[in-house]
């Protein structure tokens, strides 16, 4: 009976500290980090070389996109981020120098 009382007792705090961690809203560097991750992993936007800055939520992209196509994910992809409120995408279309 204690072994029960004690192991509904540490469920409600576990699941106490994830609802209290799950409404802390992320810092600006945290959600640039997120951005920089998802960019970077996708294949289509190869975002490793991005400039992204993030104030209050709103991500800002900079840099060059192969591609419309990119450009265009890399939007989406950022607005996926938890945190982000607005993206910004400031990239240019163009071919990037080789070993760039």
């Amino acid at each position: 009976m204690i072994a029960r009382i004690c192991a509904s007792l540490l469920l409600a705090f576990l699941l106490a500290g994830v609802c209290l961690a799950a409404d802390k809203p992320l810092s600006d560097g945290a959600i640039e980090d997120q951005v920089r991750i998802k960019l970077a992993a996708d294949p289509d936007v190869k975002g490793s070389a991005f400039k992204v800055e993030c104030t209050n939520g709103v991500v800002t992209i900079g840099g060059q996109a192969d591609n419309t196509h990119a450009k265009d994910k890399a939007t989406k992809l950022a607005k996926k981020v938890k945190g982000v409120k607005q993206v910004i995408n400031n990239l240019t279309v163009g071919e990037r120098p080789a070993g760039k």
